[in-house]
C-alpha cells in the first residue's frame, strides 16, 4: 500500500469554501483516476498563523499506480488547486509506503 499524502495550510476566510470544494470537486475527480482505493482527510489539531491545516490522504495498490497518476492526472488537478486558491491554500506532498 503506498499513502500519498497531501499536506494543506488554508487561510481561514477560505476554510469552509475550499472544504466544500474538496469533498465534493477536487477529491472526487482524483479517485474517478480509478488509481485510488480510498481517502481520507484529516484536521490538524493545532491551529497554525490563523489558519489550518489538513492532511488528505490517498490510498493506492501499488507505485505503479502512484507513478500513473503523477504522470497523467496530477499536473492538471494540482493546477486546478493552485489557480483557484493560489497562497490562500498551500500544499506540500509525500509518498509513504505501509511497512509490514
Amino acid at each position: 500500500m503506498i499513502l500519498y499524502n497531501v499536506t494543506i495550510s488554508v487561510d481561514g476566510r477560505i476554510e469552509k469554501e475550499w472544504l466544500k470544494w474538496m469533498r465534493e470537486i477536487h477529491i472526487p475527480d482524483v479517485m474517478a483516476t480509478k488509481l485510488f482505493v480510498d481517502h481520507k482527510i484529516f484536521k490538524l489539531m493545532n491551529e497554525v498563523d490563523g489558519g489550518t491545516t489538513y492532511a488528505i490522504q490517498y490510498f493506492a495498490l501499488d507505485a505503479q499506480d502512484i507513478n500513473t497518476y503523477m504522470r497523467e492526472h496530477a499536473p492538471r488537478l494540482q493546477q486546478e488547486h493552485a489557480g483557484r486558491y493560489g497562497d490562500k491554500a498551500l500544499a506540500f506532498r509525500t509518498l509513504l509506503e505501509q511497512v509490514v
